[in-house]
């Protein structure tokens, strides 16, 4: 059997894996991380029915048996470097997705560790003994069929697609696990009879077109015939950063937003010139009571990283979707800035404003890196918690 050289790993229900590694006593028990909103759920409270973005209340009442536990970012980040120095210690070439998960290329590297199957046992073996934590592998002849692969063989599994026997994998499958296939166009295919990847790669891709649109329709057409030329990129700079924050059910007043606001805007700015980064378009996202999102952005005239620019240009999309949010509810509110590019690329101007806002950002950067980042706030978040804002993976935010 020829093998593919592509590795997608993918760690299993991170968040409530780590949970269990580190509580022997929650081991082999349904677990939720979170508080309000599930956050992540062990593979025994999933057979109950419980999912991420579930709020607390209906995965209490499908699961009676649940256990809750907060959620322990410093234990995650520290988890994924360690799983991440296992996967460059096996190949140079790994490319990080998420702090969870990673493209491997071990094409090359026959004589050294064997086969690709053989190295995804390894590197699974490995992850277990130096890590503790369980870990799925698919191995493939492209990165999305590794990722298909990874998927189909959870929890805790490896599968090789064999090459030459790609369709045969990927046409049974349902539609649902192509790349691009979301709650929309999931609903337009189905109303079309396509339930299958086989079925949706029988139509020619002018059809597919007509039904999901240019853009989309020959993405979808290419992937149903296993077509996907990317290769695993290494070192490659962030496009953006962001953060998010759960905010649970019930009202919130415009102050409380506001505040959310604030401090989402000052987290990510402070990452921003940390790696001397700049950037040009803000992205609001909000998830509703009803658990549907809605994104909103807008590009300024000049990158920057300085956060009274930004905070500007979120309160001004923040108070466009107010009346949605009255209307609606919202749950989550998470802002992301791109377009992102080195400070040194960015165009000076003459200083008319004699206030110089970005020798105050430095001057709070510095006193929150030297004393810790609750050592110095504004007034407004004076007694607010944090609430909880996901770790993301440890990468450049400029080459």
């Amino acid at each position: 059997m020829t093998e593919g050289s592509f590795l997608h790993a993918d760690l299993d229900s991170f968040y409530a894996s780590v949970a269990q590694r580190d509580d022997p006593a929650l081991r082999g028990r349904p677990v939720a991380v979170g508080g309000g909103i599930v956050l992540a759920a062990s593979y025994e409270a999933k057979a109950c029915g419980v999912r991420t973005a579930m709020s607390g209340r209906v995965a209490r009442r499908l699961c009676p048996g649940l256990i809750e536990v907060p959620p322990a970012f410093t234990a995650y980040v520290e988890a994924s470097r360690a799983v991440f120095e296992v996967f460059r210690d096996i190949t140079p070439v790994v490319e990080g997705i998420s702090i969870d998960e990673a493209f491997l290329d071990v094409g090359g590297l026959a004589r050294l560790s064997g086969a690709p199957s053989r190295i995804g046992a390894t590197l699974r073996r490995r992850v277990k003994a130096e890590v503790g934590l369980p870990i799925s592998v698919g191995i493939a002849s492209s990165k999305f069929l590794a990722k298909v692969a990874s998927a189909a063989s959870k929890p805790d599994g490896l599968l090789s697609v064999p090459v030459g026997e790609e369709l045969s994998f990927l046409h049974p499958l349902p539609i649902e696990a192509l790349w691009g296939v979301g709650k929309v166009t999931s609903a337009r295919l189905h109303d079309r009879g396509i339930a299958t990847i086989g079925a949706l790669a029988a139509l020619e891709r002018d059809t597919l077109v007509s039904i999901v649109g240019r853009a989309g329709g020959q993405h979808l057409h290419a992937l149903s015939h296993g077509l996907d030329p990317r290769r695993v990129e290494t070192g490659h700079r962030r496009r953006s950063v962001g953060a998010q924050r759960a905010i649970g059910r019930g009202r919130h007043t415009g102050e409380e937003l506001d505040a959310t606001l604030i401090s989402l805007v000052d987290k990510v700015t402070r990452r921003m010139r940390s790696g001397d980064a700049i950037g040009r378009t803000f992205v609001l996202r909000l998830r509703f009571d009803d658990m549907t999102r809605v994104t909103r952005s807008c590009t300024i005239r000049r990158g920057t990283a300085g956060t009274d620019a930004w905070l500007a240009a979120g309160r001004a999309l923040l108070g466009d979707a107010m009346p949605m949010i009255v209307d609606r509810g919202v749950t989550l509110i998470g802002i992301s800035i791109t377009g992102l590019d080195g400070a040194d690329t960015e165009q000076l101007e003459l200083p008319f404003d004699p206030r110089e806002p970005s020798r105050l950002d430095g001057a709070l950067d510095a006193v929150r890196e030297k004393f810790g980042s609750s050592a110095i706030t504004r007034g407004v978040l004076v007694g607010r918690a944090e609430g909880f804002s996901a770790p993301q993976l440890d990468a450049p935010l400029r080459r």
